[in-house]
């Protein structure tokens, strides 16, 4: 969760909420405020920009000298009033424009995270990257597409990482997040560390571990900050409850691994039982026909150990555990709330649920949000 003032978290459902936007041509080094008008912000984990917002900025200038396509910059922050305090700022996105409308009191911007500008400067010829640390490696790539942005590395991903020499055939956010190249071959850094990469809400390019609902429980949602009853769906889709993870650089070297990491909580509904990997036969020998495998692969170049490989196959059961099961929770706005974090959630009277936030999309100034989430597959 973004810092937030324990004042202004338990003031959410009555305070006032002003917004704050300013836009800038020269990289960021200078901010010009802009007139706020309407408009929305959607952080989600599972967008490849994982933030992205639509607002009207009103008196705008245009053009060469004000807001463009080409070059513009804008940051968003809510504010949040709490009676007799000064109004404390939560950033809501550092974004380039998508696409640009003249509207009669200004301009209409669609806007998406930093990760854009990335996505949009292939690498005009392929090369070779490496061998050197991952975050030496990330640095070339950001650094050429983003000059001078900061890149942060969380807790739990090991920046120092080396990897080998590898292909960037043209896609440089494939390289540095979890894509494939032109040949079908699994590659990205953060990928091969078991993290993932985004922009933040400040527009840094940050490095993290994947989130689980292990992790520490950020804010608790009492039924009287929901809006309305929380909506329920469940879907198999992407659920994989056994990963077989190895390292492969395709030079005739030996492989590394492969890695094994399943579900085996035999009260989760996603369990693979005993060791699907060594005794597939273990559940029928035991006695439990609801146990099924469904098998997930990941091979990389860029894997060179067995502890790496193991770190990718615990990161990539992590986040396909729990998918079949979400729900939408319209509540009090909290802006601080960001995609990945750990809420506890009073689905019924005095029955809390842990759910992981996924995206948590809400209304400049407006007092709601709707949160989707994922919880865990166990058995109750």
């Amino acid at each position: 969760m973004l810092p937030i003032s324990p004042a202004s978290l338990k003031a959410l459902a009555y305070c006032r909420r002003p917004v704050r936007a300013e836009w800038s041509n020269d990289g960021g080094q200078t901010w010009t405020p802009a007139r706020f008008g309407s408009g929305s912000v959607t952080p989600d984990r599972t967008a490849e920009c994982r933030y992205s917002a639509s607002v009207e900025l009103l008196d705008a200038p245009r053009g060469r000298h004000g807001i463009n396509s080409i070059t513009t910059e804008v940051r968003l922050f809510q504010g949040l009033g709490v009676p007799r305090r000064e109004v404390e700022w939560i950033p809501a996105g550092r974004y380039v424009v998508d696409r640009l409308r003249r509207t009669p009191l200004g301009v209409a911007v669609d806007l998406l995270g930093r990760e854009d500008v990335i996505r949009g400067a292939d690498l005009p010829t392929a090369r070779t990257i490496g061998p050197d640390s991952a975050q030496a490696c990330a640095d070339v790539l950001v650094g050429e597409a983003l000059p001078g942005a900061a890149i942060a590395w969380r807790d739990g991903v090991d920046a120092g990482t080396p990897l080998p020499a590898w292909v960037v055939d043209e896609d440089r956010w494939a390289a540095l997040s979890g894509g494939t190249d032109t040949s079908g071959v699994s590659t990205g850094i953060a990928a091969s560390l078991g993290a993932e990469v985004y922009a933040d809400a400040n527009g840094v390019i940050t490095f993290g571990p994947v989130p689980t609902l292990n992790g520490p429980v950020v804010w608790r949602i009492p039924r009287t900050l929901a809006t309305a009853e929380p909506s329920e769906e469940e879907s198999s889709e992407n659920l994989r409850n056994l990963w077989v993870v190895t390292g492969d650089g395709g030079d005739g070297s030996a492989p590394v691994g492969p890695a094994y990491a399943w579900d085996n909580d035999p009260g989760s509904l996603t369990y693979a039982g005993p060791d699907p990997v060594e005794d597939p036969l273990a559940p029928q020998r035991l006695g439990l026909p609801g146990v099924r495998v469904r098998t997930g692969r990941y091979t990389s170049p860029l894997i060179t150990s067995m502890p790496q490989a193991d770190t990718v196959a615990q990161a990539q059961l992590a986040d396909s555990l729990g998918v079949q099961s979400t729900l939408s929770l319209p509540t009090v706005c909290n802006p601080a709330i960001e995609p990945g974090d750990v809420v506890e959630i009073e689905v019924e009277d005095g029955a809390w649920e842990r759910h992981l936030i996924d995206s948590n999309p809400y209304t400049l100034g407006g007092v709601s949000m709707t949160c989707q989430t994922r919880t865990s597959t166990r058995r109750i």
